[in-house]
């Protein structure tokens, strides 16, 4: 997506600190901020953000931990100095706790920085849970790549995954958890991905976040030729009817129309025509106007009234955006900002944010069976690379796992085959929790003990394989009544 003439994103900017702003600490106990390939056990507070950073290594059971070239490092925040990368495995995951029902910012960075000598710039794909968020693509050794959704998890954890596709290793550098009020970004289906975020009108070309934002979001300097700027020094509030509290120091500027009887106008054009779009306008009047003065102005969108007249609040902020999601016509949003004909003044605007809906539709896979298998993998350290969904996306599945697809329920683990696996001790209990299991080997094994009564709580299981163990005992009455008439299989599974 594209605004106005401009064919190429803002470059990700710095974030520096205006030294002459006095800003306050923020709660950041809910902030989760996890520097990847930083040391295990280590952590630190960014000096310019003041965000406190720990080591991703609690979170996943793969990767290499590397640090970027020494001559990228620069005034670079400290989070993007390290990053872990993932030469070995199709998929590698992380798995985060998270306030289930709670709506989070969630954004993943990737700055390359010539970590490994290649100067090979890589592509890759990065998934949430089961779902395809999108393709990273390093175009720039030293710009790094941020991708943000806003989403509102349904489980107490969330699943993000590199994902290689065979252009070159995937990495990450940095992933940030950030909660939202529910009341804000509402969307009639699905989440929302981040396409612009600006701070209009910006005389430092600074990159804000924190300190400056209490939601950690970060805002690029944007302007066009066309606009000159608007300021105030003096601290821009957001109501408490305004839960979007967009930063002072972004709100404190404004683009208004170099030729005053003209109209303020900017339009995106967004990549996927067919996407459905959220578009938030932030507004704050930033000069005293005198006694004559006035300025009030409509919002046209593709040549339709969208909302107005407007009158901007002195030092005041105000949020414009539309309660359902907007569809593109011919491919683009022309917005038109147009003063009435009372105005003495042109119109302003302060900040923009654009997202797209982002349906993320594949269901995960049913949460008791990821619990019975998580902890087989945990009671047996199954040597394998089991991470993410077990089932979902069926591509990546667990190896030695086959699942049940129906397109409405979600998947269902139907098959185990840990096989000549190293396994150990007894026949753990929780293979009784995949309730819906039709086969399960566990031969060429050290498995010890009894085999187990529970196996018979198993109704669907047809083939079982336990050959090869020191197990000790007979079968249960009940398995081996089933196997005499023929609904079970004391054989190797499929």
């Amino acid at each position: 997506m594209v605004m106005g003439r401009f064919k190429h994103f803002i470059a990700e900017l710095l974030c520096g600190l205006a030294l002459i702003l006095l800003v306050h600490a923020q709660d950041q106990s809910d902030f989760v901020s996890l520097d990847c390939g930083f040391p295990e056990n280590s952590s630190y507070t960014e000096w310019k953000t003041g965000v406190g950073y720990i080591s991703d290594a609690g979170f996943i059971d793969s990767g290499i931990n590397r640090q970027i070239s020494t001559e990228f490092k620069g005034d670079l925040q400290q989070q993007l100095w390290s990053l872990r990368s993932f030469p070995e495995g199709i998929r590698n995951c992380y798995r985060i706790k998270i306030m289930q029902g709670t709506k989070y910012l969630i954004r993943a960075t990737f700055f390359y920085g010539n970590y490994d000598g290649e100067s090979k710039l890589p592509e890759f794909d990065v998934h949430l849970g089961a779902n395809m968020w999108g393709t990273i693509k390093i175009t720039n050794v030293s710009i790094s790549f941020v991708k943000e959704l806003i989403h509102v998890p349904s489980l107490n954890y969330i699943q993000l995954c590199l994902v290689n596709t065979q252009r070159g290793t995937p990495f990450i550098s940095a992933i940030e958890l950030r909660p939202l009020p529910n009341s804000t970004y509402v969307t009639t289906d699905g989440s929302l991905e981040r396409l612009w975020r600006v701070d209009v009108g910006s005389e430092s070309n600074i990159q804000y976040r924190c300190k400056f934002d209490v939601y950690d979001r970060m805002w690029w300097p944007f302007n066009f030729r066309e606009w000159t700027g608007l300021s105030s020094s003096l601290t821009i509030e957001s109501p408490s009817s305004n839960p979007y509290r967009p930063p002072s120091v972004v709100m404190s500027t404004a683009a208004t129309p170099i030729n005053d009887s003209a109209p303020l106008e900017f339009h995106l054009e967004p990549e996927d025509v067919t996407a459905k779009h959220y578009i938030y306008m932030h507004f704050a009047e930033v000069v005293k106007l005198k006694a004559n003065q006035s300025r009030s102005f409509n919002v046209i969108l593709n040549g339709k009234h969208w909302y107005g007249p407007y009158v901007p609040k002195y030092l005041w902020t105000t949020t414009l955006y539309s309660k359902d999601a907007l569809n593109s016509t011919g491919g683009q949003y022309f917005f038109s900002l147009v003063k009435t004909e009372n105005s003495t003044l042109p119109p302003i605007i302060n900040a923009i944010e654009a997202y797209s809906v982002k349906n993320l539709l594949q269901s995960e896979t049913d949460q008791e069976d990821v619990g019975a298998i998580t902890k087989i993998k945990s009671t047996y350290g199954v040597k394998r690379n089991w991470q993410g969904d077990p089932c979902a996306p069926q591509t990546y599945s667990w190896e030695g796992l086959n699942c049940s697809y129906d397109g409405y329920n979600a998947p269902r683990v139907i098959s185990l085959n840990l096989s000549s696996s190293g396994l150990t001790g007894k026949i753990s209990a929780d293979i009784s929790n995949l309730v819906m299991l039709q086969c399960l080997d566990l031969s060429n094994n050290s498995l010890t003990g009894l085999v187990p009564d529970f196996l018979s709580q198993l109704q669907y299981l047809t083939v079982l394989n336990l050959e090869r163990n020191q197990l000790s005992g007979s079968i249960p009455t009940e398995l081996l009544e089933r196997s005499k008439n023929g609904s079970l299989l004391l054989s190797v599974c499929s």
